[in-house]
């Protein structure tokens, strides 16, 4: 697929994938939309059951859904914000509150965690590795010392939201190791 134009900025990315990732799930029923997640846990079976630990995140808006995968795992965790301008850290254990963005988290006393898997979401990322986030910078924040500690990070997404064409990337951004949607599983070199 390619990016629309040839030098997109982030900010119409990231406009125009959040449009069309609305677009398409408003195209699937709630039945679609389940079954679509449960091809994606089948798809991350292999790397899931393999980690010690995998980190996800409760899905928002038109976010594919990685509870199944999780669901999989011998330990998941979610991000879990203290404050709304905090870093958040990974705590093991299902969302039982709603956090300062509004998403839902695991409970303040449930432990922190260093996942060795990590399921990141994404509006879009490339082949090489390159991934355009919803532009809080919030995975930026945390995937460094993640990686610092050898974790695997592996975008989830729709099938359409893996680009051909590069994504604008800074200095800081962090590399996916692979992309994995309903249809499949491709890793990096």
């Amino acid at each position: 697929m390619a990016v629309p134009s040839p030098s997109p900025t982030k900010a119409q990315l990231r406009k125009d994938f959040r449009t069309r990732r609305e677009a398409h799930v408003r195209g699937l029923t709630a039945n679609q939309r389940h079954d679509e997640a449960r091809l994606l846990a089948e798809v991350l079976r292999q790397l899931v059951t393999r980690a010690r630990c995998v980190g996800g995140y409760a899905a928002i808006g038109s976010e594919i859904d990685p509870t199944h995968a999780l669901g999989m795992a011998s330990k998941a965790a979610l991000p879990h914000f203290e404050q709304r301008s905090s870093v958040f850290t990974f705590r093991a254990g299902p969302p039982v509150d709603v956090g300062p963005h509004h998403i839902p988290q695991p409970d303040v006393d449930a432990p922190k965690v260093t996942p060795d898997l990590v399921l990141v979401p994404l509006l879009l990322a490339d082949r090489q590795g390159g991934r355009l986030g919803q532009g809080a910078g919030h995975y930026d924040r945390v995937l460094p010392s993640l990686k610092n500690a050898g974790a695997l990070f592996i975008g989830v997404g729709w099938p359409f939201q893996l680009s051909d064409e590069p994504v604008p990337r800074e200095e800081h951004d962090v590399l996916l190791h692979g992309f994995a949607s309903p249809e499949g599983l491709e890793m990096f070199s």
